[in-house]
């Protein structure tokens, strides 16, 4: 019986068939041969450093993928940067492992891709509430690897219940245009009101103001309606009638001040880039970031095989031998040979995560989340952004 929706059952991944249907043929081949050497793979996006640094997440799921299979895995924590060569390094019997390189692929490709663009969301205005609202714009079935992206790249929080409910954390979120539209133009005082009746107390009070009329006007209503209890006010124009945001913010700013309610927030959202934001920031005190997650590039990684029965091998175009990663004390990213000397000042980056199909690391979100935002700022990922 085929499942509800179109998703690859938990069981296909671990079992090896959430694969290209060519590793099923080379097992088929290689078993019948009687071939089955001893192999290092490793997994890279770039063979050497390009001086444009990502993310490295996904590691979690890898490990749970790989655990009882009888291989050793060495890989960067989970929110390390990386900039060229090796992410992971897998040693085995290549059937060991064989049909699971889709999946691993898939596992470190899409989140890392996400915690990038959320880094640089991030980044953008690292002295405000900056939320992941992109939930809508992916599979429901990925959504808390979407949202745990952006909690590791040091966001604050997210909208979605069921990624909550994976992840432990509770979701944010307070009124759509469509609480609006149920109780109609000119009743704007209206909705926002039954909104501070109904919802629990702990729910901030922040009102959608640009639904009907200005947003400044809106702003002002909402601020008379709610007095002290309103927390903030949120600004979602459409890019089709934006203008320059910038001034629509500072005017509603202004307009707020000079009506004594110097304490409602101004929170922003609707298709914001990094770039939106930082013209922003001094103006909004928070923004939701979706599209700009979510529609992220994933990272290109792929597994190749560069040692063979213990010597160096490699296709064209890639690197043949065993290689280490290293960040040298400014800041750089160096690859080299793991049998010759790294770079004198150079930590060794790849630690293990699989030893004999046991996991041997343990995974802390908090911790990839220092970890992450450390090492931008020890790489210069925000000299990018600001």
């Amino acid at each position: 019986m085929s499942p509800p929706f179109d998703t690859v059952p938990d069981d296909a991944i671990l079992e090896g068939r959430a694969t290209d249907a060519y590793f099923e043929r080379t097992r088929t081949t290689l078993e019948h041969t009687g071939k089955n050497p001893h192999v290092v793979a490793e997994v890279t996006a770039d063979q050497f450093p390009t001086g444009a640094f990502e993310v490295f997440t996904g590691i979690k799921d890898v490990a749970t993928l790989f655990e009882g299979r009888d291989v050793d895995i060495d890989a960067l924590p989970d929110g390390q940067l990386f900039d060229g060569g090796p992410v992971m390094r897998i040693e085995g019997s290549y059937l060991e492992f064989a049909e699971l390189e889709t999946s691993l692929l898939g596992f470190l490709s899409q989140p890392s891709g996400f915690a990038t663009a959320a880094l640089e969301a991030r980044l953008a205005a690292p002295d405000s509430q900056v939320l992941s609202f992109g939930a809508r714009h992916v599979h429901p079935a990925i959504a808390p690897t979407v949202e745990r992206a952006a909690l590791l790249a040091g966001l604050d929080g997210f909208s979605h219940i069921a990624a909550g409910e994976v992840l432990e954390r509770e979701p944010g979120g307070t009124m759509p245009h469509a609480l609006m539209f149920c109780f109609g133009e000119g009743n704007q005082a209206e909705a926002w009101t039954a909104f501070d009746e109904a919802v629990p107390a702990d729910v901030p009070r922040i009102a959608l103001t640009d639904t009907f009329w200005d947003e400044k006007s809106e702003s002002l209503l909402a601020a008379e309606t709610l007095g002290d209890d309103l927390d903030g006010v949120r600004i979602d124009t459409t890019g089709s009638r934006r203008g320059d945001f910038r001034h629509i913010a500072r005017e509603v700013r202004w307009e707020l001040d000079a009506r004594g309610h110097e304490d409602v927030d101004i929170f922003c959202s609707g298709g914001l880039e990094p770039e939106t934001i930082r013209e922003l920031r001094d103006v909004a005190d928070g923004f939701g970031v979706g599209s700009h997650i979510t529609g992220a590039p994933s990272v290109d990684f792929s597994l190749d095989i560069v040692e063979l029965d213990g010597e160096p091998v490699s296709k064209r175009g890639k690197l043949s031998g065993v290689k280490e990663v290293y960040r040298t004390a400014d800041g750089g990213h160096h690859v080299a040979l793991a049998n010759q000397e790294g770079p004198d000042d150079g930590e060794a980056l790849l630690e293990p995560l699989i030893r004999g199909g046991e996991i041997v690391r343990e995974f802390d979100l908090e911790d990839a989340t220092e970890r992450c935002l450390a090492d931008a700022d020890a790489v210069g990922f925000n000299e990018s952004t600001d």
